[in-house]
Protein backbone atom coordinates (compact mmCIF):
# COMPACT_ATOMS: atom_id res chain seq x y z
CA UNK A 1 0.00 0.00 0.00
CA UNK A 2 1.42 3.72 -1.08
CA UNK A 3 2.09 6.06 1.99
CA UNK A 4 -0.41 8.13 0.38
CA UNK A 5 -3.50 5.98 0.85
CA UNK A 6 -3.19 6.33 4.38
CA UNK A 7 -3.40 10.02 4.11
CA UNK A 8 -7.06 11.39 4.69
CA UNK A 9 -7.27 14.49 2.86
CA UNK A 10 -10.33 17.57 3.57
CA UNK A 11 -11.53 19.20 1.08
CA UNK A 12 -14.16 21.71 1.98
CA UNK A 13 -16.03 25.17 1.20
CA UNK A 14 -12.93 27.04 1.99
CA UNK A 15 -10.74 25.49 -0.48
CA UNK A 16 -13.52 25.22 -3.08
CA UNK A 17 -13.74 28.93 -2.94
CA UNK A 18 -10.25 29.38 -3.61
CA UNK A 19 -9.81 27.38 -6.67
CA UNK A 20 -13.64 27.79 -8.17
CA UNK A 21 -12.17 30.53 -11.16
CA UNK A 22 -9.60 28.23 -11.50
CA UNK A 23 -11.57 25.42 -12.57
CA UNK A 24 -14.46 26.73 -14.61
CA UNK A 25 -12.06 28.97 -16.42
CA UNK A 26 -9.89 25.47 -17.43
CA UNK A 27 -12.01 22.58 -16.77
CA UNK A 28 -15.31 21.93 -18.39
CA UNK A 29 -16.61 19.68 -16.23
CA UNK A 30 -19.42 21.41 -14.09
CA UNK A 31 -22.17 21.56 -16.58
CA UNK A 32 -21.63 17.51 -17.21
CA UNK A 33 -21.93 17.39 -13.31
CA UNK A 34 -25.36 19.16 -13.50
CA UNK A 35 -27.01 16.49 -15.31
CA UNK A 36 -27.46 13.89 -12.66
CA UNK A 37 -28.45 13.76 -8.97
CA UNK A 38 -27.97 10.42 -8.95
CA UNK A 39 -24.75 10.20 -6.71
CA UNK A 40 -23.20 6.88 -8.41
CA UNK A 41 -23.74 8.03 -12.22
CA UNK A 42 -22.57 11.44 -10.83
CA UNK A 43 -19.23 10.02 -9.89
CA UNK A 44 -18.99 7.97 -12.91
CA UNK A 45 -19.15 11.57 -14.81
CA UNK A 46 -16.24 13.30 -12.41
CA UNK A 47 -13.97 9.91 -13.14
CA UNK A 48 -14.34 10.30 -17.33
CA UNK A 49 -13.92 13.89 -17.49
CA UNK A 50 -10.61 14.39 -14.99
CA UNK A 51 -9.36 11.08 -16.72
CA UNK A 52 -7.07 12.80 -19.29
CA UNK A 53 -6.12 15.33 -16.95
CA UNK A 54 -5.09 13.02 -13.42
CA UNK A 55 -5.15 9.59 -15.20
CA UNK A 56 -6.45 6.77 -12.75
CA UNK A 57 -7.22 3.33 -13.11
CA UNK A 58 -10.17 3.42 -10.98
CA UNK A 59 -12.10 4.82 -7.57
CA UNK A 60 -13.50 4.03 -4.18
CA UNK A 61 -16.59 5.99 -2.70
CA UNK A 62 -18.03 5.60 0.66
CA UNK A 63 -21.16 7.26 2.21
CA UNK A 64 -21.85 5.82 5.54
CA UNK A 65 -24.71 8.24 6.20
CA UNK A 66 -26.24 5.83 3.17
CA UNK A 67 -24.52 3.17 3.74
CA UNK A 68 -22.82 3.67 0.27
CA UNK A 69 -19.54 1.97 -0.71
CA UNK A 70 -18.98 2.13 -4.63
CA UNK A 71 -16.30 0.70 -6.41
CA UNK A 72 -15.06 1.34 -9.93
CA UNK A 73 -12.48 -0.01 -11.99
CA UNK A 74 -8.86 -1.37 -11.06
CA UNK A 75 -7.75 -1.44 -7.37
CA UNK A 76 -3.55 -0.70 -7.50
CA UNK A 77 -1.15 -0.10 -5.31
CA UNK A 78 -1.00 3.26 -5.49
CA UNK A 79 -3.74 5.31 -4.01
CA UNK A 80 -5.48 9.27 -2.91
CA UNK A 81 -8.28 10.02 -0.46
CA UNK A 82 -10.05 12.45 0.51
CA UNK A 83 -12.94 13.39 2.62
CA UNK A 84 -15.63 16.18 0.83
CA UNK A 85 -17.10 18.20 3.18
CA UNK A 86 -19.37 21.43 3.20
CA UNK A 87 -20.94 23.81 5.60
CA UNK A 88 -20.72 20.82 8.15
CA UNK A 89 -22.11 18.67 6.18
CA UNK A 90 -20.18 15.32 5.34
CA UNK A 91 -20.39 14.04 1.71
CA UNK A 92 -18.46 10.80 1.63
CA UNK A 93 -14.65 9.62 1.18
CA UNK A 94 -13.78 9.02 -2.32
CA UNK A 95 -9.67 7.80 -2.86
CA UNK A 96 -8.64 7.35 -6.47
CA UNK A 97 -5.87 4.82 -7.55
CA UNK A 98 -3.87 3.59 -10.30
CA UNK A 99 -0.41 1.76 -10.62
CA UNK A 100 2.06 4.83 -10.34
CA UNK A 101 2.39 7.47 -7.72
CA UNK A 102 0.82 10.24 -7.34
CA UNK A 103 2.80 13.67 -7.71
CA UNK A 104 2.46 16.26 -5.93
CA UNK A 105 1.57 18.44 -9.22
CA UNK A 106 -1.22 15.94 -9.50
CA UNK A 107 -2.36 15.63 -6.38
CA UNK A 108 -2.69 19.45 -6.79
CA UNK A 109 -4.05 19.53 -9.91
CA UNK A 110 -6.85 16.49 -8.34
CA UNK A 111 -7.80 18.70 -5.50
CA UNK A 112 -8.94 21.90 -7.72
CA UNK A 113 -11.40 19.41 -9.93
CA UNK A 114 -12.59 17.81 -6.89
CA UNK A 115 -13.66 21.06 -6.02
CA UNK A 116 -16.08 21.06 -8.94
CA UNK A 117 -17.74 18.36 -7.27
CA UNK A 118 -18.77 19.43 -3.51
CA UNK A 119 -21.77 21.43 -4.36
CA UNK A 120 -23.04 18.49 -7.24
CA UNK A 121 -22.08 16.03 -4.59
CA UNK A 122 -23.62 18.23 -2.00
CA UNK A 123 -27.01 18.49 -4.04
CA UNK A 124 -26.84 14.56 -4.84
CA UNK A 125 -26.88 13.95 -1.37
CA UNK A 126 -30.01 16.30 -0.10
CA UNK A 127 -31.80 14.51 -2.90
CA UNK A 128 -30.85 11.12 -2.02
CA UNK A 129 -31.97 12.14 1.88
CA UNK A 130 -35.53 13.34 0.89
CA UNK A 131 -35.77 9.84 -1.40
CA UNK A 132 -34.83 7.91 2.14
CA UNK A 133 -37.46 9.99 3.79
CA UNK A 134 -40.37 9.45 1.28
CA UNK A 135 -39.10 5.69 0.72
CA UNK A 136 -38.60 5.04 4.80
CA UNK A 137 -41.25 3.07 7.07
CA UNK A 138 -41.12 5.43 10.15
CA UNK A 139 -42.06 3.08 12.40
CA UNK A 140 -39.59 0.40 11.38
CA UNK A 141 -37.18 2.43 8.90
CA UNK A 142 -37.48 -0.24 6.89
CA UNK A 143 -38.24 0.58 2.81
CA UNK A 144 -41.51 1.01 2.46
CA UNK A 145 -43.89 -0.47 -0.51
CA UNK A 146 -43.40 2.54 -2.66
CA UNK A 147 -39.99 1.76 -2.16
CA UNK A 148 -39.85 -1.90 -2.83
CA UNK A 149 -42.26 -1.18 -6.45
CA UNK A 150 -39.39 0.46 -7.54
CA UNK A 151 -36.17 -1.07 -6.37
CA UNK A 152 -38.07 -4.02 -7.78
CA UNK A 153 -38.05 -2.98 -10.92
CA UNK A 154 -34.71 -1.45 -11.06
CA UNK A 155 -32.99 -4.63 -9.63
CA UNK A 156 -34.67 -6.78 -11.94
CA UNK A 157 -32.90 -4.75 -15.05
CA UNK A 158 -29.91 -5.71 -13.60
CA UNK A 159 -30.35 -9.33 -12.61
CA UNK A 160 -30.92 -10.02 -16.43
CA UNK A 161 -28.11 -7.89 -17.52
CA UNK A 162 -25.74 -9.52 -14.76
CA UNK A 163 -27.50 -13.10 -15.67
CA UNK A 164 -27.80 -13.55 -11.64
CA UNK A 165 -30.82 -14.93 -9.87
CA UNK A 166 -33.66 -12.82 -7.78
CA UNK A 167 -35.18 -13.72 -4.93
CA UNK A 168 -37.89 -12.50 -2.51
CA UNK A 169 -38.76 -13.46 1.12
CA UNK A 170 -42.19 -12.61 2.41
CA UNK A 171 -42.49 -12.62 6.41
CA UNK A 172 -45.99 -12.18 8.13
CA UNK A 173 -45.79 -11.65 11.83
CA UNK A 174 -48.12 -14.82 13.32
CA UNK A 175 -51.26 -13.51 15.41
CA UNK A 176 -50.23 -10.30 15.34
CA UNK A 177 -53.89 -8.80 15.47
CA UNK A 178 -54.07 -11.08 19.30
CA UNK A 179 -50.95 -9.14 20.24
CA UNK A 180 -53.00 -5.63 18.87
CA UNK A 181 -56.18 -6.87 20.90
CA UNK A 182 -54.43 -8.44 24.39
CA UNK A 183 -51.28 -5.72 24.69
CA UNK A 184 -52.02 -2.45 22.87
CA UNK A 185 -50.82 -0.84 19.72
CA UNK A 186 -48.16 0.46 21.49
CA UNK A 187 -46.84 -3.38 22.13
CA UNK A 188 -48.10 -4.07 18.19
CA UNK A 189 -45.75 -1.10 17.01
CA UNK A 190 -42.50 -2.85 19.70
CA UNK A 191 -43.38 -6.22 17.99
CA UNK A 192 -42.79 -4.39 14.42
CA UNK A 193 -39.80 -2.47 15.17
CA UNK A 194 -38.02 -6.11 16.76
CA UNK A 195 -38.72 -8.20 13.98
CA UNK A 196 -37.32 -5.31 11.19
CA UNK A 197 -33.84 -5.30 13.74
CA UNK A 198 -33.54 -9.00 13.99
CA UNK A 199 -34.28 -9.41 10.38
CA UNK A 200 -31.76 -6.40 9.28
CA UNK A 201 -29.28 -8.76 11.37
CA UNK A 202 -29.56 -11.38 9.57
CA UNK A 203 -29.92 -10.06 5.85
CA UNK A 204 -26.16 -9.75 3.85
CA UNK A 205 -25.52 -6.15 3.53
CA UNK A 206 -26.35 -6.17 -0.58
CA UNK A 207 -30.22 -7.46 0.43
CA UNK A 208 -32.94 -4.99 1.03
CA UNK A 209 -35.65 -4.73 3.68
CA UNK A 210 -39.03 -3.39 3.07
CA UNK A 211 -42.59 -3.23 5.24
CA UNK A 212 -45.30 -3.96 2.38
CA UNK A 213 -47.86 -3.62 4.89
CA UNK A 214 -49.23 -4.45 8.56
CA UNK A 215 -46.96 -7.09 10.01
CA UNK A 216 -45.76 -8.06 6.65
CA UNK A 217 -42.20 -7.67 5.20
CA UNK A 218 -40.49 -8.66 2.01
CA UNK A 219 -37.05 -9.03 1.85
CA UNK A 220 -35.53 -8.70 -1.67
CA UNK A 221 -32.19 -10.93 -1.96
CA UNK A 222 -29.58 -10.24 -5.06
CA UNK A 223 -27.65 -12.83 -6.83
CA UNK A 224 -29.71 -15.47 -4.45
CA UNK A 225 -30.98 -18.56 -5.60
CA UNK A 226 -34.02 -20.74 -4.16
CA UNK A 227 -31.83 -22.57 -1.81
CA UNK A 228 -30.09 -20.12 -0.82
CA UNK A 229 -33.06 -17.86 -0.14
CA UNK A 230 -35.12 -20.73 1.64
CA UNK A 231 -31.32 -20.64 4.15
CA UNK A 232 -31.72 -17.78 5.09
CA UNK A 233 -35.75 -17.61 5.48
CA UNK A 234 -35.21 -20.35 7.59
CA UNK A 235 -32.36 -18.79 10.21
CA UNK A 236 -34.83 -16.12 9.99
CA UNK A 237 -37.32 -17.79 11.38
CA UNK A 238 -35.62 -19.64 13.74
CA UNK A 239 -33.79 -16.67 15.02
CA UNK A 240 -37.28 -14.91 15.74
CA UNK A 241 -38.69 -17.51 17.37
CA UNK A 242 -35.61 -17.82 19.77
CA UNK A 243 -36.53 -14.51 20.94
CA UNK A 244 -38.32 -12.79 23.95
CA UNK A 245 -40.08 -9.74 23.11
CA UNK A 246 -40.59 -8.01 26.94
CA UNK A 247 -43.33 -5.11 27.03
CA UNK A 248 -44.77 -3.25 30.18
CA UNK A 249 -43.28 -6.18 32.62
CA UNK A 250 -44.57 -8.89 30.29
CA UNK A 251 -42.60 -11.36 28.11
CA UNK A 252 -44.65 -12.15 24.36
CA UNK A 253 -42.90 -14.57 22.19
CA UNK A 254 -43.42 -14.31 18.67
CA UNK A 255 -42.99 -16.39 15.37
CA UNK A 256 -43.23 -16.10 11.92
CA UNK A 257 -44.52 -17.51 8.25
CA UNK A 258 -42.27 -17.18 5.53
CA UNK A 259 -42.48 -17.07 1.42
CA UNK A 260 -39.98 -17.58 -0.64
CA UNK A 261 -39.16 -17.26 -4.53
CA UNK A 262 -36.76 -17.00 -7.24
CA UNK A 263 -37.57 -15.06 -10.38
CA UNK A 264 -38.21 -17.48 -13.29
CA UNK A 265 -37.60 -15.12 -16.31
CA UNK A 266 -39.33 -14.02 -18.52
CA UNK A 267 -42.56 -14.11 -16.03
CA UNK A 268 -43.56 -10.97 -15.32
CA UNK A 269 -42.64 -9.17 -12.09
CA UNK A 270 -46.22 -8.90 -10.32
CA UNK A 271 -46.57 -12.87 -11.26
CA UNK A 272 -43.16 -13.54 -9.01
CA UNK A 273 -43.91 -11.24 -6.02
CA UNK A 274 -47.66 -12.87 -5.76
CA UNK A 275 -46.06 -16.26 -6.17
CA UNK A 276 -43.96 -15.18 -2.68
CA UNK A 277 -46.88 -13.35 -1.03
CA UNK A 278 -48.99 -16.92 -1.82
CA UNK A 279 -46.59 -19.29 -0.48
CA UNK A 280 -46.00 -17.02 2.89
CA UNK A 281 -49.77 -17.65 3.28
CA UNK A 282 -49.82 -21.43 2.53
CA UNK A 283 -46.94 -21.09 5.70
CA UNK A 284 -49.50 -19.59 7.63
CA UNK A 285 -52.37 -21.74 6.59
CA UNK A 286 -50.32 -25.01 7.62
CA UNK A 287 -49.99 -23.73 11.35
CA UNK A 288 -47.52 -21.04 11.10
CA UNK A 289 -43.97 -20.46 12.12
CA UNK A 290 -42.52 -22.18 8.80
CA UNK A 291 -40.91 -21.41 5.58
CA UNK A 292 -42.72 -22.85 2.19
CA UNK A 293 -41.29 -22.23 -1.04
CA UNK A 294 -43.16 -21.32 -4.24
CA UNK A 295 -44.11 -24.20 -6.88
CA UNK A 296 -43.11 -22.69 -10.30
Amino acid sequence: MSPEANNLAVLNHASFEASRAYNLEHYDISSALQTTLEIPELLAIFSQKIANTVPHTGYLYQNSEFSMALAQGIVTRHSCSYALKIDGMDLGEIKLMRASRFKPQDLKTLEQLLCCLIYPLRNASLYQRALNQAYTDALTQAWNRSAFNETLHREAKLAERNAVALSLIFLDIDHFKTINDQHGHDCGDQALKSVAKWIRQRIRGGDMLFRYGGEEFVMLLVDTAIQGAQSLAEEIRQDIASRTLAYDMETLKLTASLGVATWLRPEALQHFVNRADNAMYIAKKRGRNQVIAAND
